[in-house]
């Protein structure tokens, strides 16, 4: 009651005073603004003096877009050299073999053996996002945090671009004796696609029994499709290696199992596809497995670009974007493997060459490299070779 009292008296004071201004009698201007917006009814934002005379609903809830590869648990417990990294790049020690063993031996002096060690500099992957805008017109407009939600976009585009290039260098490139990439061999689906069987991951596991590599330690990440194959199966599989509460599959033979949305495509030849690639329609997501402690990963600088909207006066906008440096790779071409999806006609390649790949030290390397050569026709050179140039 005490709010419409105060409500009233102030449209009643508006209204003489812009009666007064416009030169009509005061009383008109008091009559009309008791009235009129009893008469228009809520015309105005709720908890206004001015209810009804206008009004514009925000929710405030963001619709964000649907993401499942935000997480990858499968990455915990990977050795985590991130404190070693220097410049970007990280140093790793390659040992070699391991020194002969003398059983029962009775010749003297033994013989001497020597253990080589080789340096291997891998330089960390550089993501950046492109900049975005925010200007001050929406920061006043819109009724929530548009700036920290375009960072949270940021980062989020980030985590998924990196965690999805982590599935992709955990994932053998075709099939080696240290890398088996095993073919799916059960019933083919409408696709043609052979669906993945229990049998595929016990063929996977006896190629790591094989190598003679450590139970401890197993990861197996499978991809959507496979999870769907098994789940069809039977019962029987559901009840053993199912967890209906959570909805996650159990550790099975020997592995500890995940999830990923983003895997990596392999061909109908089992040959996986380069991840700048965008895959043909016959190509299909793998599951892939590693030996944890053979993989390493390191964590980067991260980097925040802002200009303010006051430095531009003619958009009164804000620019932001973000660059971070991340990588995840096997330590060695071995101890892990995949699992593809077979059409159960094409004939398997193996031992194909891996390709190699560019990463930002090497190309930071040559941007250098290449500016000491515009140099020397009488374009300046750079003071560092070291130092980071934008390509």
């Amino acid at each position: 009651m005490m709010k419409f009292i105060c409500g009233t008296l102030f449209n009643v004071l508006m209204g003489v005073i812009l009666a007064y201004v416009v030169g009509v009698n005061p009383a008109y201007g008091a009559a009309t603004g008791a009235v009129v917006p009893a008469v228009l009814g809520n015309f105005m934002p709720a908890g206004s003096v001015f209810e009804g005379v206008y009004t514009e609903v925000w929710t405030g809830e963001l619709i964000k877009r649907l993401n499942a590869g935000l997480k990858a648990d499968w990455l915990n417990g990977i050795p985590d050299y991130s404190a070693k990294v220097d410049n970007e790049v990280i140093h790793l020690v390659d040992v070699g073999g391991d020194p002969d063993v003398l059983v029962n031996n009775t010749t003297y002096p033994i013989p001497i053996q020597d253990l080589t060690e080789s340096d291997v500099p891998v330089g960390l992957d550089k993501f950046q996002t492109k900049a975005t805008r925010v200007t001050d017109d929406q920061l006043y407009a819109l009724s929530f945090d548009k700036f920290s939600a375009d960072v949270e976009r940021h980062g989020n585009a980030i985590l998924t671009v990196k965690y999805k290039k982590a599935a992709h260098a955990l994932s053998p490139y075709s099939h080696t004796d240290k890398t088996p990439v095993i073919p799916t061999s059960g019933d083919a689906d409408a696709a043609g696609r052979k669906k993945m069987t229990v049998k595929d991951i016990i063929a996977l596991k006896r190629a790591f029994d094989n190598m003679e590599m450590p139970e401890d330690g197993r990861v197996l990440v499978l991809c959507p499709d496979h999870v769907n194959d098994l789940l069809e199966a039977d019962q029987t599989f559901k009840d053993k290696f199912y967890n209906y509460t959570t909805g996650k599959l159990l550790n099975m033979f020997g592995f500890e199992v995940y999830t990923f949305v983003n895997c990596p495509y392999y061909t109908n030849a089992g040959v996986k596809v380069d991840y700048k690639t965008a895959p043909a329609a016959t190509d299909a997501k793998a599951s892939f497995a590693f030996y944890r402690p053979r993989m390493f990963k390191a964590v980067g600088s991260t980097k925040m670009y802002y200009s303010e909207a006051r430095t531009n006066p003619q958009t009164q906008e804000s620019l932001v974007n973000f660059r971070h440096h991340y990588i995840v790779l096997p330590k060695k071409l071995e101890a892990f493997g995949a699992i593809y999806s077979s059409d159960g006609k094409t004939e398997q390649s193996k031992g194909q060459a891996v390709p190699s790949e560019k990463r930002w030290a090497q190309v930071r390397r040559e941007a250098a490299e290449t500016a000491e050569a515009k140099a020397e026709g009488g374009k300046p050179a750079t003071d560092d070779p070291n130092e980071e140039l934008e390509v």
